[in-house]
């Protein structure tokens, strides 16, 4: 496989991984100070979205490693 298909697949691989985190790190946020959300008055439905947008990224790097299965020991171990 020539070294521009890898580096694009770890660029996929990379920005799934970054949205996962910020989605999360968005969850864990308005469970702990939901108070202070203001503009988002159903916190349940805000949540909900942000879990969508965690499960869009993780159903991208499960269709990467499963059509498109590298070498690469950075992406090994998602599935």
């Amino acid at each position: 496989m020539t070294d521009h298909v890898q580096e694009i697949k770890c660029a996929l691989y990379n920005h799934a991984q970054g949205q996962i985190a910020k989605h999360k790190t968005n969850v864990m946020l308005m469970m702990e100070r939901s108070v202070g959300v203001g503009e988002h008055s159903n916190i349940i439905e805000t949540i909900e979205k942000e879990l969508n947008e965690i499960a869009k990224y993780q159903d991208q790097l499960t269709v990467l490693n499963k059509y498109f299965p590298s070498n690469n020991k950075i992406m090994e171990g998602i599935k």
